[in-house]
Parts: C-alpha cells; structure tokens; sequence
C-alpha cells in the first residue's frame, strides 16, 4: 500500500476517479432498483403508492441525512478509503435484505441499511478528489464521478426489467422467493467485490493542511456556514428545490409510462434506461465542460450559474414531458430533461469544495447532502404520490403530478441559484479564489 504521502499522479487520480465512479453507480442502482417494481412490490406487500414512496424516499433519506453529518466528521478526520469500503459492505448487505423482506416494516427497515451505507461515500469522495485535482479539472473529475447519478438508476432499470421478464418464483430453504426479491439479492450481491476494490485505493494526501492538523468541532463548521450563509444557504436552497425537481421526476417516470401507455417494466427498461444513461451522462459531462468554459471566460461563479441554466432549460421540458399525447413524445422530452437537469451537480459539489477549508470538507459535504437527499429522496418522491393521490384523483394523474412539482422546483432553483451569485463571489473572496 502506498502512504499518503506519494506524489499525486495525473493517471492514478483519474483512476481513483473510475474506482469512485463504480462504487456510486452502484449506490444508485441499489437505491433506485425499487422504482421499476413498484406493481409487484405494492401487490406482494399489500401497500399504498404513498408508502411505497416511503420505503423510496424517507426510509432511505431519513438515516441516509443523519448518518451523514458524523460520517462526515469521521472524513475529516479519518482514512477516507476505508470509510467508503466499509459503507459499500453495509449498503449491499441491506439491499440483499431487502429481498428477505416480507412486510412493510422489514423492507423499511432494510431501506433504511441501505441509506446508511450509502451516506458514507459522497463526502469521502468529494474530499478525496479536491485533494487529487483543483480549479477546473476538479470540476470536471466531479462531473464524471456524478455521471453514476444517471448511469446507476439506467442500469437498475435494464437490469430489473431484464431480470424481472426472466426471474421465477423460486422455493428454497431459506423461503419463497418473488421475482422482485430475487432482483434485489442479485443486485446487492457485487457490492462486495467492489467494496474490496475500494480498499485498494491509498489515501490521499490531504490539499493544504498539515499532518498534526485536527478536524475542527463541529460547531466550528456550522459558525464558517453561519458566516457565509448566503453562499451557503441559497446554494443549499436552489440545489434541494433542483433534487425534488429530479428526484420527483424520476421515482415515478416508470410508472408515468406504465399507468399512462400501459407499458411493461420490459418496454420501460429498453427505452428510458438508455435514455437515462446517455441523456444524463452527456448533461453530466456537458454541464461540467460548459462552466470549465465560463470560467475560462471570466465568470468566477461559473459553478452557480450552470445550476441557474440548467434549472431554465429542464423546467420546459418537465412540464410538458408527462402531457404529451403519445409515449414517443414524451420519452423525447423526458430524454431533453434528463440532459439538462444533469448539468449542475458537479460544478455544485467543487462549489463546496472551493469556499471551504479542507479539514471542513467532510463535514460542509454532510451538511449539503443532508438537505440535498431529505428535499429529493425524502420528500421529492412523496411530494409527487401525494400531489396524485390527492390532488389529481388518484393513479392516472402521476402524468400531472409530475409535471407540477418538478416544474414548479425547477423554477424555485432558479430563483434562488440567481440570488447565490452576489453572496458567492464574496465567500470565492474569502477563500482567496482569484480565477
């Protein structure tokens, strides 16, 4: 094992960069396999579409946002690598479970495994990475790690609908296995190998602190924040009401196509899979080019504003996706939102990193993906069943629903990324970010 004292190296980092990669695209594939099963799940359970949102969203939100701000002390103060390894065991383990799971309560229960595990690795890997790149590189090495946001939940969805169409009902020893539960111990299984394959990585020298320097109290973060909230806070606010809009959107868009056009999973899985993988990669990637590019030109809060462009051109597309007449359409313009509602989140994740001194990261990382995930897995996905069931009577509005609230967060975002702007450029002051 090298120490973490070894030079940095372009090839190696960028290597630490796929490691991360397939470690997140395996956290959103074991998060949002779910969305695909939602027929078989409800009826085997016996559950509404709003408790099926819970098991979604709150079940793995709730423990997934506390978990995260002690994790994220522990980033900032321990081996970042073994973290991340450790949080992959637990996470697959859980989703394993969940295809143990035989009533509402133990499928919550294992969700909530699942948001535990997984609340170790986004703050450990944002910090690993500003320590392996800087200025715009780190923007663009954290676009291509956030490109497992869109490739996760396309495999999850090629996968289950595959697996689903040629899965059984099976009898072992162990019990009677449905179709769904056998995609879940299926999916989760691999997360083993790759938490090994994290544990190879070596730990990175810390960036612009010292060896005998000490994670500060927890209290000291939250005063840095309280000091620049409006950097902070409006950041926070325009990417939570940019999560909902995505979140939302994507919990039930299988479903929009299954209730709507009288889809199968199959059909679902071979047309919007692919339409998340290379609509969302590409906005990914694309977003995180564009404010390399801006700021190259002159706009030091590049990183805010591609969250402000991003949030004008997917509202559009959102509102109108689900109301389109035909399935072809609508997958269209879903394929446009997805790309659009990509671009933001690498540039937001360096936004963090910039403002914040290193031995904070962790911490700051914990704190943003706190708000982040409880707005957009917690409350995103609800917030839709709820609009549905109360609002537009029931199972065939999710189309309306759909397009109201993500609309609707969509323009919030862009509100208040735009009041970001003035308070950032002065936090980028502070920190003495000069380009």
């Amino acid at each position: 094992m090298v120490s973490a004292d070894a030079p940095r190296s372009n090839a190696y980092a960028w290597y630490v960069v796929a490691v991360l990669i397939v470690a997140y695209t395996l956290s959103y594939v074991d998060r949002s396999i779910l969305t695909l099963m939602v027929g078989p799940i409800r009826a085997s359970l016996n559950i509404s579409d709003v408790q099926l949102s819970l098991l979604h969203g709150l079940a793995f939100a709730i423990f997934y946002t506390i978990m995260g701000i002690p994790i994220g002390r522990l980033v900032d103060q321990r081996r970042r690598t073994g973290i991340v390894a450790a949080g992959v065991a637990l996470w697959s383990m859980a989703t394993v479970a969940c295809g143990f799971a035989g009533s509402f309560a133990t499928m919550f229960a294992a969700r909530i495994g699942v948001g535990v595990g997984e609340a170790a690795l986004s703050p450990a890997a944002y910090s690993m990475l500003a320590d392996q790149f800087e200025g715009k590189r780190l923007v663009r090495a954290l676009s291509f790690y956030q490109s497992a946001i869109y490739l996760g939940p396309a495999i999850a969805t090629l996968a289950g609908g595959v697996m689903l169409g040629h899965l059984s009902p099976l009898d072992t020893a162990l019990g009677h296995f449905e179709p769904w539960q056998l995609v879940f111990i299926l999916v989760g299984l691999p997360g083993i190998a790759v938490a090994l394959l994290v544990a190879t990585l070596r730990e990175p020298a810390r960036r612009g602190a010292s060896a005998t320097d000490v994670a500060p109290p927890f209290r000291a973060v939250l005063h840095q924040v309280a000091d620049q909230r409006g950097a902070y806070g409006l950041l926070i606010l325009g990417l939570c009401c940019q999560s909902v809009m995505w979140n939302g959107a994507a919990a039930w868009i299988p479903t929009h196509f299954m209730r709507t056009f009288g889809w199968t999973p199959s059909q679902v899985a071979w047309s919007y899979g692919p339409a998340i993988a290379i609509a969302g990669t590409c906005g990914g990637l694309f977003g995180g080019w564009l404010a390399g590019w801006m700021r190259d030109k002159g706009y030091r809060d590049a990183n805010i504003r591609i969250g402000i462009v991003a949030a004008l051109t997917a509202l559009p597309m959102i509102a109108a996706a689900p109301l389109m007449p035909t399935a072809g359409l609508s997958l269209a313009l879903i394929a446009c939102f997805l790309f659009c509602g990509a671009m933001p989140y690498g540039g937001a994740a360096a936004a963090f990193q910039e403002i914040t001194p290193n031995r904070m990261r962790g911490q700051v990382s914990a704190i943003y993906l706190f708000w982040l995930n409880l707005a957009g897995i917690g409350a995103g996905s609800t917030i839709v069943a709820m609009v549905t069931q109360h609002l537009y009577g029931g199972d065939l509005g999710v189309s309306r629903s759909i397009a109201t609230v993500a609309g609707t967060a969509a323009a919030l975002s862009a509100v208040a990324l735009t009041l970001c702007l003035a308070p950032y450029r002065r936090a980028m002051d502070r920190a003495g970010i000069v380009a």
